[in-house]
């Protein structure tokens, strides 16, 4: 259904490297999960993909050409006041001038002035475009898909502006799945999911009869969906792409044995060159001392610095040769000291008769009384739109309590990581981010930033010109930056890539102080937290769990 062949693709402005002879092929049936780390080019290649954008070289053929492609951006490509009917069903308005059609035509036929038999053809030719386009439109299968993905209490008046990124997120998969597509196309469409949401996803995906390329870090959505692994790596430079057949666990598995073979190999070879560089040496001694003692004739010197030349280039032309084996690289991946102020007591927050929401007669959660020990780490989980970021911003002090108040404990620094990154000013820089939040001097904040993944001069870029991954890792930096105890992180690692997931994930394993999480991803939980409140339907429940802390 999808043949992508040899793409390469350069950044813009400049002869560096992207993407180079990508080539991979999606089948009927087949889900396909492309991954690789922020940077490495997966957005542009789905932009590619899609027209959207052109590759230096290679090309994508579809089969059959008219292949109806299904596709999901990071963000939902839409005017914030268009109403979410019109996004579902982008064919009301032509269907709505189907309808003024036949209208005026039925007008035509009633004036007895007119050409009857024209206006009657005229007619039955908008009443058939008509009906085929009512036809297009499923308003009950619309209606279960809203549904499933949480949006069905929404009006479908609703303008688009007013919903939260998650809604928009899902509102935008609902719109594509409602369009019946052979070939689906999603750049990280797990993101702001809640676990509901991913579930009625993933079973969705699992029943669906077309095929699917699916960008996403959410390691277990991986695993339940996907049947083909394409890894985009670009850490030894190469920025090529290996297949592999299975979910995200056997191309872990594949992948790791792979680099241990690597790194056999290339141990071996090292072993051999040390040999080779050890005998030439010996031979270099041995002649220096025979001219030393005088014991070797002109012939028998000359001979001998023969062979160890000989020896030597052929030693370079092994190291130089394609047989030569590359020390594997380790990938540039974020780095993280959340060492925190020291804490001291036993509790580091206190939740008192606490109730949250937006108007006293409707709080959304009510009388919580809840505390946080030192070293608890807290996943606040549950189906978006039942209060977990209210609750969040109200323990922060962004919105007043409706009632009862939060308490933190003696020498408590709270960190805290938004959802929606609004707390980040499009038109500062990250090092001016850092500069604000820290005492540092320039090249201290240009190495605290190189730390969390930003290059050169990427750190005066304007905030407004960075990626969603960007502006996470930014914010991820403010954190750790302010030397906070306490973090209180709302989606922490949306638009993480799974190797800065799994970095962020062992540096909270090492930190000593507290953590309050609004997190949806359940390989996180299952790994990380000791205790779980699940926010549904008006109600708090506190989970405590044992977490796997898996290295």
């Amino acid at each position: 259904m999808l043949v992508v062949s040899n793409i390469t693709k350069k950044h813009a402005g400049a002869d560096e490297l992207l993407l180079k002879n990508i080539s991979f092929t999606v089948n009927g049936g087949e889900r396909v999960g492309l991954i690789g780390p922020n940077g490495s080019g997966k957005t542009t290649l789905i932009q590619i993909i899609m027209g959207r954008e052109t590759a230096d070289s290679g090309s994508v053929q579809f089969n059959p050409p008219n292949l109806r492609v299904g596709y999901l951006a990071q963000g939902l490509e839409q005017a914030d006041d268009v109403p979410i009917r019109s996004i579902l069903y982008p064919q009301i308005g032509a269907l709505h001038e189907a309808e003024r059609e036949v209208e005026k035509w039925a007008e035509a036929m009633a004036n007895p002035d007119g050409d009857f038999d024209a206006a009657l053809a005229a007619y039955g030719e908008a009443l058939e475009r008509f009906e085929a386009l009512h036809r297009q439109i499923d308003l009950g299968k619309g209606e279960a898909i809203l549904a499933g993905l949480g949006l069905g209490d929404l009006s479908l008046d609703t303008p688009a502006g007013i919903l939260s990124g998650g809604q928009k997120t899902r509102l935008g998969l609902a719109g594509l799945l409602l369009n019946d597509p052979q070939l689906l196309i999603l750049d990280e469409p797990t993101n702001h999911l809640d676990i509901s949401a991913l579930e009625w996803l993933e079973d969705w995906l699992a029943n669906f009869k077309g095929a699917a390329l699916l960008v996403s870090h959410d390691r277990t959505f991986l695993d339940r969906i996907v049947t083909k692994i394409v890894a985009i790596d670009d850490r030894d430079g190469k920025h090529s792409a290996r297949t592999y057949e299975g979910n995200y666990r056997d191309y872990v598995a594949a992948a790791q044995s792979e680099l241990d073979k690597q790194w056999a190999a290339w141990q071996q070879q090292q072993a051999e060159i040390a040999r080779i560089k050890a005998d030439i040496q010996r031979m270099m001694n041995k002649m220096q001392g025979h001219e030393r003692a005088k014991s070797f004739s002109e012939d028998r010197a000359k001979k001998a610095m023969r062979v160890m030349k000989a020896r030597e280039t052929k030693l370079d032309r092994y190291v130089a040769s394609d047989e030569r084996v590359e020390k594997p690289v380790p990938g540039w991946n974020m780095r993280m000291d959340l060492s925190g102020a020291a804490l001291t007591g036993q509790d580091v927050l206190y939740l008192e008769g606490l109730s949250v929401g937006y108007t006293p007669e409707l709080p959304l959660l009510s009388d919580l009384n809840l505390s946080i020990r030192v070293g608890e780490r807290v996943a606040l989980i549950g189906p978006n739109g039942h209060g977990k970021s209210t609750l969040i911003k109200t323990i922060v002090g962004e919105l007043p309590a409706l009632a009862g108040r939060v308490r933190m404990g003696p020498s408590v620094k709270v960190g805290y990581l938004a959802q929606e990154q609004e707390i980040l000013d499009p038109n500062s820089t990250p090092f001016d981010v850092i500069q604000a939040t820290a005492p540092f001097n320039h090249n201290e904040a240009r190495y605290f930033l190189h730390l969390f993944l930003f290059r050169a001069d990427e750190v005066f870029w304007p905030i407004h010109q960075l990626s969603f991954g960007e502006r996470a890792r930014l914010m991820l930096a403010r954190v750790v930056a302010g030397g906070a105890n306490l973090l209180i992180l709302d989606e922490p690692i949306n638009h993480l890539d799974v190797p800065s997931r799994e970095n962020f994930e062992r540096a909270l394993r090492n930190f000593e102080g507290s953590v309050i999480a609004v997190v949806h991803d359940r390989y996180f939980v299952e790994q990380y937290a000791s205790t779980v409140w699940y926010v549904a339907d008006g109600a708090l429940r506190v989970d405590v769990i044992e977490p796997m802390m898996a290295d």
